[in-house]
């Protein structure tokens, strides 16, 4: 009898501690995800407060990510990680985001900088969270789209154009080879 009644209560008290821990795992995702929303809204203030007309662009573009990233640059390799949202105005759909990018080139240095992306229609939308969009580098500070202007965004890929605050204001240019974007599965888990 004594020896059931441990095994019972071992058990009881094994589902209680992996119960903690699920409640414990879902804070943290709530957590996370409320840190990256702040991040997301500064890094949109940091923008208007460069580009003002960037705030009418963003919402009338078909959807929005923006990213918070660390790059570090030493000799010859260089590294840079992020995390961020992507928001889609016309579904609603929100999508968690991880960044990893890989360069090479000669420097030394660490910097934070803000990538804010403009998606312009559903094909881009949906090949931006799967995490297969190719970006083709940098282009001009100003350039069109179907006959939208996106006034300091650099066309980045089919479909997505790109803002890049730094701590000195707005980037005229901004270089994205070697960038991997893909939905941070732990955080867009319901």
């Amino acid at each position: 009898m004594m020896k059931r009644f441990t095994v019972l209560a071992m058990l009881l008290l094994t589902l209680c501690l992996l119960t903690g821990v699920a409640f414990a795992s879902s804070k943290d995702v709530d957590k996370e995800r409320a840190e990256i929303d702040h991040l997301s809204q500064n890094a949109l203030h940091n923008l208007y407060t460069q580009k003002p007309n960037a705030r009418s662009i963003i919402k009338n573009c078909y959807a929005y990510a923006t990213l918070s990233n660390s790059s570090v640059k030493v000799l010859l390799f260089g590294s840079a990680h992020g995390r961020g949202v992507a928001v889609n105005h016309k579904t609603g759909e929100k999508y968690y985001l991880r960044m990893q990018q890989v360069g090479a080139g000669v420097g030394i240095g660490a910097k934070e900088y803000e990538l804010i992306f403009l998606i312009t229609n559903e094909d881009a939308w949906k090949s931006f969270i799967a995490g297969d969009t190719h970006f083709i580098g940098s282009a001009s500070a100003t350039a069109k789209d179907g006959g939208v202007s996106y006034d300091g965004a650099t066309y980045v890929a089919d479909g997505v154009w790109m803002y890049q605050n730094t701590s000195k204001g707005l980037a005229l240019e901004a270089f994205i080879n070697g960038t991997k974007i893909y939905a941070d599965k732990k955080l867009n888990r319901k």
